[in-house]
């Protein structure tokens, strides 16, 4: 059997099979979900950084989730722009892996950022009148400094490992942009090792994650019932919403990728892309709707840019 050389490796990336022919019409949702996802954290940053009132860990907090998926639209966007608008399927192998390793971590990353999240509200619940001491700024710097090391740390051995593979002559990718199970599926050689090592990141990362985000709302909800006022109790449960949403927006759809590459053999393969990039494009577009919409001190900011914008607008047609 033939193996290809590593400087003249490439894969070819695969667009929603059987829509081959309206790619150009899929290009422009894609591009709109892109440009919502980019306008709408960038949108969030500025707002917590030009509002004083906004300086709080749980807004420092979502600033980090609003980075993270800036990272990760960012991450997928080159080849899902290429596959689309351009008809480019083919990706040469140094910028695959580099894809894989930005988007991996940056999905561990969110996974990170939610977990923290999550943290931030059983302190802000169970603790009220020292959260500010508990979550300093320093305190806040160093988790955040601690998920990048986490995420960045666990992700550089695997497109090492992946380069010094041979790949066979088939080199069909089944989705937009590079995944490390997807690319060590095509090695001519034994994956165990990365299969293993792909494991361990994920379990030790998404799999403890999701575990202690389960616990931390079981705590919460254990307070929660032992406040006796029903509004109050209802008012604490209001601060978790938009966390909560975004947690499903993330892990749902990835429990569902994994139990369909698992169990769902005879799934077509447009289920599974169509999964994927729930996974991947949802969260980052959806995000800061959710917190604009359930966080009244953001909401109102929001709304005071645009009425703004618009009385410079009318103003401008005055004159």
């Amino acid at each position: 059997m033939s193996f290809s050389n590593h400087t003249s490796t490439s894969f070819f990336l695969t667009g929603l099979p059987g829509l081959e022919a309206v790619r150009l019409w899929l290009s422009i949702p894609l591009c709109t979900m892109y440009i919502a996802s980019l306008a709408g954290n960038s949108l969030v940053l500025w707002v917590v950084k030009s509002e004083p009132s906004l300086h709080q860990p749980m807004y420092y907090f979502l600033s980090m989730l609003a980075v993270t998926d800036l990272g990760l639209s960012a991450s997928t966007l080159p080849t899902m722009l290429t596959i689309y608008a351009l008809g480019l399927r083919e990706i040469a192998l140094d910028m695959c892996l580099a894809q894989l390793f930005f988007i991996h971590t940056f999905s561990i990353m969110e996974s990170s950022v939610l977990l923290t999240m999550a943290f931030d509200r059983f302190v802000a619940i169970s603790n009220p009148l020292r959260y500010g001491t508990i979550l300093t700024t320093p305190r806040i710097a160093s988790l955040g400094l601690a998920i990048v090391l986490r995420s960045v740390g666990l992700h550089v051995p695997a497109p090492i490992m992946l380069k010094m593979l041979p790949y066979c002559p088939r080199r069909q990718l089944s989705h937009s942009y590079c995944l490390h199970p997807d690319v060590m599926k095509l090695a001519c050689a034994d994956t165990s090792i990365n299969s293993a090592y792909g494991l361990f990141v994920v379990l030790s990362t998404l799999g403890v994650d999701s575990v202690l985000i389960v616990l931390s709302y079981g705590l919460i909800l254990h307070t929660v019932l032992s406040i006796a006022s029903k509004a109050e109790r209802l008012k604490a449960l209001n601060t978790c919403v938009s966390h909560i949403c975004s947690v499903l927006l993330f892990y749902t759809p990835m429990i569902g990728l994994s139990m369909i590459h698992r169990f769902g053999k005879r799934a077509s393969p447009c289920s599974r892309v169509l999964l994927s990039y729930l996974h991947f494009l949802t969260p980052p577009v959806l995000n800061p709707v959710v917190y604009t919409m359930k966080t009244k001190q953001i909401r109102l900011r929001m709304l005071r840019i645009f009425r703004a914008g618009g009385a410079g607008i009318s103003a401008t047609q005055g004159r």
